[in-house]
């Protein structure tokens, strides 16, 4: 791996190591490793929460341009909510408002990720079964790399209820309605080599494993967080906003309102130009976008 980035501006939000671990592998890069490998990394509802934070942190921390999301060991990415929680709260008391409120989910969605807008890429290297909830989280992913081994469902239906941190709408817009229903309402389970041809993966890593599933989405990683963190940022939003909104020119109009002029003027697109004309590596700053 490359060397260690420097040291954050900014300290990361406080998160219990049940919940995840924050490593740097690479300059400018997160790794975000979901560390509930006895429970298949399913998520609590306080572990939601701490997530969203942590990628509003990613965002916010001027050193860093890229995050990875991955499961700690081989067996699961992230198999869904903790239904043992969900099961326990159901069956308990009557709770007060303010007490209820602790079983929502935040505003970026399951892990802070499957409803997060953002503005830096995240990338999900799925190393077991990404199920439920967790495939909500892949869904909403900026390029997802599997594991041989890896895969995707959403199984909420054959349980009785429905997957409803974003994942069916995501799910349509990525693969169609025929493919998306038969997963969502017969509970057909994908494997990598399915995803990767309904192009819901970019890649299958060349071994099965967490280390070669992370390797492989490191290099992605490394080369986003190689570019003008400012382009990064306008370019994502280019092309998340065509996604969500289905009409390319209404999408271009938004994304050319809210960045074109602050790009232009903006440092690194001068340090770009510049380098480019002087056949040398450009220098970026942090962006300011």
């Amino acid at each position: 791996m490359s060397s260690p980035p420097p040291p954050t501006t900014t300290p990361p939000p406080p998160v219990s190591p049940t919940t995840c671990l924050l490593s740097y592998p690479a300059p400018h890069v997160l790794l975000v490793t979901i560390n509930r490998p006895r429970a298949h990394n399913a998520l609590t509802f306080a572990a939601h929460w701490e997530l969203d934070a942590v990628f509003d942190w990613l965002d916010r921390e001027p050193t860093l341009r890229v995050a990875v999301v991955t499961g700690a060991g081989d067996k699961a990415f992230c198999a869904g909510q903790d239904l043992i929680e969900v099961e326990r709260l159901r069956a308990g008391p009557a709770r007060p408002p303010a007490e209820a409120g602790s079983v929502r989910l935040p505003p970026g969605g399951f892990a802070g990720l499957s409803r997060r807008k953002g503005k830096k890429p995240v990338i999900a290297a799925v190393n077991g079964l990404a199920l439920g909830g967790g495939f909500e989280i892949v869904l909403n992913c900026d390029m997802i790399v599997a594991s041989p081994t890896a895969t995707f469902g959403l199984p909420e239906a054959l349980r009785g209820i429905y997957a409803a941190a974003g994942g069916p709408a995501r799910l349509v817009r990525t693969v169609g309605l025929p493919l998306a229903s038969e997963i969502a309402l017969a509970g057909r389970v994908l494997s990598a080599a399915e995803a990767l041809s309904a192009r819901l993966v970019n890649r299958v890593a060349d071994r099965p494993g967490t280390e070669a599933v992370v390797r492989e989405a490191l290099r992605l990683a490394d080369g986003i967080a190689a570019i003008s963190p400012d382009a990064a940022v306008v370019t994502r939003a280019a092309l998340r906003e065509a996604w969500e909104r289905g009409n390319v020119e209404a999408a271009t109009e938004s994304v050319l309102e809210r960045y074109h002029a602050a790009l232009m003027e903006a440092e690194n697109t001068r340090e770009g130009l510049a380098a480019f004309k002087e056949k040398r590596k450009p220098v970026w700053k942090p962006s300011k976008l």
